[in-house]
């Protein structure tokens, strides 16, 4: 029972952001709604880790399942991507080295607002 409460709370506040999706006046993601929604209900405390633990951990555990119908999809249109390989490779390796930065970029000021914290307790 514990289990079908959890993919209740997971799919409702998929609903949730779906209807938000359909009744904002812009394109937004409704995956990003919903996390943005699961992350508020947590911080709130309206949600408890708890309440979705075992699903989550079992939905992230399986990750990569959830991208084969992507990988099928980009099988089906080999024929566009083949004709314009070299621009997608050169985007993929700047966005690699652009994430790179980034992350190193918040990692560092995270760890100096980390110890300034501590230093000031």
């Amino acid at each position: 029972m514990k289990i079908i409460k959890q993919i209740a709370i997971i799919f409702s506040v998929c609903w949730v952001s779906l209807v938000i999706e359909h009744f904002l006046p812009f394109e937004f993601s409704a995956s990003i709604i919903g996390m943005i929604l699961l992350f508020f209900c947590l911080l709130t405390g309206a949600l408890k880790i708890e309440h979705i633990q075992e699903k989550s951990d079992f939905l992230l555990s399986n990750m990569a399942f959830f991208f084969i119908p992507a990988g099928v999809s980009i099988i089906n249109y080999f024929d566009v991507l083949k004709s314009n390989v070299w621009q997608i490779l050169l985007i993929c390796v700047i966005t690699t080295f652009v994430t790179f930065g980034v992350t190193a970029f918040f990692i560092r000021l995270t760890m100096k607002l980390m110890k300034r914290g501590k230093r000031e307790c």
